[in-house]
This record gives C-alpha cells, sequence and structure tokens, in this order.
C-alpha cells in the first residue's frame, strides 16, 4: 500500500484553532456617541461581565459603534440632492436625501437598478456605499464607514493594550452581501494585530497535491463568526474570540481587497 506523503500545510507560525476556539459576547455596552471612548467603555462592560482579557484575544468590534464614535453620522435634513440623486431616488423609490449621502460616498456606481451597487472610497463593493439607516437612534440619520477602518481598529487595538495591559487584536466587522449567494455575512474591514489572509500556496494538501491558489480570508471568516453572537437587535456590538492561535500581524484588512487589476468581473 503507498505510503500517504505528509502535509506541509501546517507551521508554527500558521493561524491554528486546534486547541479550540470559544467565542463570547461582550454585554453591558451603553448607546454609543460621538467623542465616546471606545476603549474605556469596553474594558469597563468587560470587567462588569467579570471577563478578563488575555494576551492573544481577539475583539470583534462592529462597524456601527466605530461610526459613531468617531461622528461618521448624517443627518438627511442637511443634505440638498443633486438632480443625479433625484433621478436614481426617483427610479428606486428612496429619499434622494439618502442617495445623495450614498453617492457622496462612492467612488463609483456599479449598478443603480434594482439596487444601488456602488465602489466605496476605501474600494468597497457593496450595496448603498455603507451607508445604513439601522441600529441609529432617529428617523433622520444615518451611518457612514469609517474614513479608515484599518487605523480605526490600530488605534483600538493601542488604546485597549494601555488599559488591560494584554495583546489583544482587533477586528472591524460589517455586513456585506454576496453577489452569487443569497443572505448577508461579516467581513472584516478593518484589522489591528491578527492575519488578515493565510497563504496555502507552496504548501501541500493531505494527499501531497501542491496547493496552486488557496488563500484564506482568516480576518472574514473570524469576523464572520462573531457575527452569529452579534445578534443585530439585541445589542452586542462587540465579540470576544479566544483559543485562535496566530502570529501577531500588522496586515490591514485592506490587503483583502481584490485590485482592480484582479478584478474578473469589472
Amino acid at each position: 500500500m503507498a505510503k500517504r506523503r505528509q502535509s506541509r500545510t501546517a507551521s508554527k507560525n500558521a493561524p491554528t484553532a486546534k486547541s479550540g476556539v470559544s467565542l463570547f459576547r461582550l454585554p453591558g455596552l451603553p448607546e454609543i456617541h460621538c467623542g465616546d471612548n471606545l476603549s474605556e467603555q469596553i474594558t469597563n462592560a468587560a470587567r462588569k461581565a467579570r471577563i478578563h482579557f488575555k494576551n492573544g484575544d481577539i475583539l470583534v468590534v462592529a462597524q456601527k459603534i466605530i461610526s459613531k464614535a468617531e461622528g461618521a453620522v448624517v443627518r438627511l435634513s442637511t443634505i440638498e440632492p443633486s438632480p443625479q440623486a433625484q433621478a436614481i431616488a426617483e427610479r428606486q423609490k428612496k429619499d434622494p436625501r439618502l442617495i445623495e449621502v450614498i453617492l457622496q460616498e462612492s467612488r463609483r456606481l456599479v449598478r443603480t437598478d434594482p439596487v444601488l451597487i456602488a465602489e466605496t472610497r476605501h474600494g468597497y463593493v457593496c450595496a448603498n456605499a455603507g451607508v445604513d439607516h439601522s441600529n441609529v437612534p432617529g428617523d433622520d440619520a444615518v451611518t457612514l464607514l469609517p474614513r479608515d477602518p484599518d487605523r480605526s481598529a490600530k488605534n483600538l487595538a493601542s488604546a485597549l493594550r494601555k488599559r488591560s495591559r494584554k495583546r489583544i487584536a482587533v477586528i472591524i466587522s460589517d455586513t456585506f452581501g454576496r453577489p452569487w449567494r443569497l443572505g448577508l455575512t461579516d467581513v472584516a474591514i478593518g484589522a489591528s494585530g491578527v492575519p488578515v489572509l493565510h497563504d496555502l500556496r507552496s504548501t501541500r494538501d493531505r494527499d501531497g497535491k501542491p496547493l496552486t491558489a488557496t488563500v484564506l480570508a482568516v480576518a472574514d471568516e473570524l469576523a464572520s463568526a462573531a457575527g452569529l453572537l452579534m445578534a443585530k437587535a439585541e445589542g452586542f456590538p462587540v465579540v470576544l474570540i479566544r483559543g485562535y492561535r496566530y502570529k501577531p500581524s500588522s496586515e490591514p484588512a485592506a490587503k483583502i481587497i481584490r485590485p482592480a487589476s484582479e478584478d474578473l468581473f469589472r
């Protein structure tokens, strides 16, 4: 009988979940407002819940509270819609002021019918350029994506380390649709301290066959796992992931965005 070749996939620096991974909701966070200190709010909530941070913990933080804390909130009453916004709004039967905000947040429009898909200034291709009504108090307000989600993640990770004296990685997540599959899933739009991609090219599978195209989006997978506990209507915008072993990394989540030259559908 032929002897199975040993896989060369594993390495001491590769992310792994061999020891088991646990996820915990962080309860007790208040409504976040512009200027709030998120690191203080998070550490206070963790202390009240008797959650003690450990080196290597990963906090997945919903984009919405990052945007609120940074003041990325727009009142539609302050917006004057352009003729382009009015034309799109008439076709879609939506508020032209909302459409104007979406246009201002867009680098280009991918399509405007039947839904508005845009490429944001960050390079994300998503519905409504990430402009969102949900989980924002009042009917007149919408949130925008953070100006620089990777910087936001880096700043929060640094502040949490100062408060906790522990090395905590941060992933900022947002909910994205997918063109070829139904349903929404959470992805990483900002990251600090954790690898965002795990490149398996030049390694072999368990049968010894070479892998030539496999690059895992591990930050997206972590964000998606945390999304199972974030319960949109229950107020759990922060989830702690513990037990996922990884080598600390300075990779930004922006690295996950496929370059325009490699975009198969542009």
